[in-house]
């Protein structure tokens, strides 16, 4: 989800809410402790160099169990670090929340909250660094009988 668009969703909410990949709810006492911008820059395996750029929010569950943030004021401390922090409405947004470590998610919506999208490594030079294409997956259903007989019972192939 880009940054437009969170700004977007939450000028038609009442309440802010974060859900988990599994759906569990991120308590309702979170904070967002960091907006900012994570600039990547690396080399793949095919020896490719590349960049990517997000926005990144950090949400942290306090002992301050009296605390909502509403979507007026997570929309204002978006504002403040796009100008601050001169950031591409256009970019994706990754959240960071901490499970049994530090987890990087990407965001989605699901019509009245935030939903913490997991993510995967992948290899960005398949082609360069030897790794043989997944083969294709084929039910033995979907095969075939040869119309010779061959590997049916009596068929003599066995």
């Amino acid at each position: 989800m880009k940054l437009s668009e969170v700004k977007n969703r939450l000028s038609g909410l009442n309440n802010v809410e974060f859900l988990l990949p599994d759906g569990t709810k991120v308590p309702e006492h979170f904070h967002v402790t960091e907006v900012g911008m994570v600039h990547k820059q690396f080399i793949d395996c095919g020896g490719t160099t590349r960049s990517e750029a997000k926005v990144n929010f950090q949400l942290w569950n306090a002992n301050d169990y009296e605390h909502r943030l509403k979507p007026g004021k997570l929309l204002n401390i978006i504002q403040r670090c796009e100008q601050k922090l001169s950031l591409d409405a256009d970019l994706e947004v990754e959240v960071e929340y901490q499970g049994a470590t530090i987890g990087r998610y990407g965001l989605d919506f699901d019509g009245a909250a935030f939903v913490l999208v997991s993510t995967v490594t992948d290899c960005l030079a398949k082609d360069h660094c030897g790794i043989p294409p997944a083969k294709q997956k084929v039910s033995l259903q979907e095969l075939s009988v040869s119309s010779d007989g061959c590997c049916t019972p009596g068929g003599g192939c066995c």
